[in-house]
């Protein structure tokens, strides 16, 4: 399952080009279980496909192997305890974003 599964294809807009965007686009289309930790933390930062990238960086993250993708040294970790707290918030949807 990748988020282009969840959401649709990704759409190009011109007007919108930004890096944050061109790395969103590389991995839209990523299986989950295929993306860096990289990709897994900033789909979580995005707030992209939250229950099952969530799921899949919790896994990585009890594995304890690195990919070594990563922007900083703990950057997954930093993305779910981000997103755990999205999910413990009053009114947080139920499904997880996905």
């Amino acid at each position: 399952m990748s988020a282009a599964d969840l959401y649709g294809p990704w759409i190009d807009d011109p007007e919108w080009q930004t890096g944050l965007l061109e790395r969103l686009k590389l991995w839209w289309s990523v299986p989950i279980a295929d993306l860096p930790d990289a990709g897994l933390a900033l789909f979580l930062r995005q707030r992209t496909a939250d229950g099952p990238v969530l799921a899949e960086a919790r896994r990585r993250l009890a594995a304890g192997q690195p990919d070594e993708s990563e922007q900083y040294d703990g950057e997954l970790a930093d993305a779910v305890a981000a997103a755990e707290q999205r999910q413990a918030e009053p009114g947080a949807a139920a499904d997880g974003g996905a």
